[in-house]
């Protein structure tokens, strides 16, 4: 038998930001299709009503199906969440409790922005980051203070990470700056560019490493050959 390679979505987890992770949660109960057991929840059967087969079969699927759905759900919430909905019995029931807990408020929304816009405002390439980790860092807060209620807009984030930089991008920087217009340049082409330049230095360090150690054997081999002839 042959094994599948297709690798099963991971179940984002809670990490305290709720708008974006309902957003991640609702489209992979989408992919399941569970996400109608959010909306309408399990159907009720009222007290003395019989049953045909077919609709009995029916809400067997339905309560199997909404079992599975809470089970994505536990497993995206950590044992102290999950401690405070312990009671709750459906899917439905799950989730309008984790919304009605932490949708943000206005209140709750400002205080995170704060804390963002700082993050933010300090934000700095660090020594042996590289330009992919950087910008995927500048780009988790960007979408956090989104998800918040601030969207820093593409030019904001360019000239933060031109700003910010390490000193061994200054020349490609300045270079940058000069020659294009910051208004339309993308995100991902600042990337692109920057990327490219981080490639060219490591190569061309990597061929000074080896010039060296090609010269550091020749020069050893020669004083060999000398004290041979002494």
């Amino acid at each position: 038998m042959i094994e599948s390679s297709f690798v099963q979505p991971a179940v984002p987890k809670f990490d305290g930001y709720y708008d974006h992770w309902a957003m991640l949660m609702e489209n992979f109960l989408r992919s399941k299709e569970y996400w109608g057991l959010v909306e309408n929840g399990v159907p009720a059967v009222a007290e003395g009503v019989v049953l045909t087969d077919v609709q009995r079969k029916h809400i067997e699927d339905q309560q199997l199906k909404d079992l599975k759905a809470k089970n994505y759900l536990f497993q995206a919430l950590d044992r102290f969440i999950l401690e405070t909905i312990l009671n709750k019995k459906t899917t439905k029931d799950i989730w309008d409790s984790m919304k009605q807990k932490f949708q943000g408020t206005t209140r709750v929304k400002r205080g995170n922005l704060q804390a963002l816009r700082k993050e933010f405002e300090i934000l700095h390439m660090k020594l042996g980051e590289t330009v992919n980790e950087y910008f995927s860092r500048t780009l988790a807060i960007a979408n956090k203070m989104k998800a918040n209620g601030e969207d820093k807009g593409n030019t904001a984030v360019v000239e933060k990470i031109l700003r910010s930089m390490t000193s061994k991008f200054d020349y490609v920087v300045c270079s940058i700056e000069e020659s294009k217009d910051l208004d339309t340049l993308t995100i991902y082409e600042l990337q692109s560019s920057l990327f490219v330049h981080e490639q060219r230095m490591t190569s061309h360090v990597l061929e000074e490493e080896t010039g060296f150690k090609s010269y550091s054997w020749k020069s050893l081999w020669k004083q060999m050959s000398w004290s041979r002839k002494l």
